[in-house]
């Protein structure tokens, strides 16, 4: 299964509550901070919610 590099390039400041929830449930707690998730129709989701927080790219 395919994994997922995840980085947060930008703040969860002045976001909604959900945006930052999401964040926070990936992994991911200041601009910089990178983790590597299984590629699963949840985390997909998770990434769905926050487009324009992180970028993201896959990794083998």
């Amino acid at each position: 299964m395919s994994r997922l590099k995840v980085r947060q390039v930008r703040s969860g400041i002045g976001r909604k509550q959900n945006q930052r929830a999401t964040l926070r449930t990936l992994g991911l707690k200041r601009i910089g901070d990178v983790v590597v998730k299984e590629d699963r129709p949840e985390i997909r989701g998770m990434l769905a919610t926050v487009p324009h927080l992180i970028a993201v790219e896959e990794v083998d």
